[in-house]
């Protein structure tokens, strides 16, 4: 399979999930949006900055899917590419590692776990948080990230609710 369908295929199955956890989410009374780069029927709207920047101030829960909608880019640079155009506060980054490691935690059994680290040692370290073009757009555009274990129960509610375990990665 070439490069393009490749990337064709995970732009879709990120779509396939934010509209999945949207209506997870609707179902719990909470308003979503679904944006994407490209048309996908009535399950997504296409990208709009100044809508997608009114649906949160009113309080709706606003997924970007679908990447930038080009080959070459990955869903990482797609949503440090989001983030910095409605100006968010941060990224919050469920990966299936609960935090930032000095090396992969699966190869090392002593790998050690930051609680916190910059956008700077992470580049300097080439410790891969996110991809090479995501971790430059963050930190030339001041963006923070953090970074929590999706697999953890309750990871995000307990993130938002101030009960963090994961790593925040700043721009200092």
């Amino acid at each position: 399979m070439d490069r393009t369908k490749a990337d064709q295929i995970g732009m879709l199955a990120t779509v396939m999930n934010c509209i999945y956890v949207a209506d997870m989410f609707r179902h719990t009374g909470l308003k979503t949006r679904v944006y994407t780069p490209f048309s996908c029927g009535s399950f997504t709207q296409l990208f709009d900055k100044t809508d997608a920047v009114e649906c949160l101030e009113q309080g709706y829960v606003t997924f970007f899917a679908g990447g930038t909608g080009h080959p070459y880019f990955s869903t990482d640079t797609a949503t440090a590419l989001r983030a910095i155009e409605i100006g968010a506060d941060a990224i919050l980054l469920a990966k299936a590692i609960d935090g930032v490691y000095d090396s992969d935690p699966k190869i090392n059994p002593n790998a050690v776990k930051y609680d916190r680290i910059s956008l700077q040692e992470v580049l300097d370290q080439k410790l891969g948080v996110i991809d090479l073009t995501a971790t430059i757009m963050c930190l030339e555009n001041k963006m923070p990230l953090i970074l929590l274990g999706l697999n953890e129960d309750n990871s995000i509610v307990n993130t938002i609710n101030g009960k963090f375990n994961g790593t925040i990665v700043t721009v200092e």
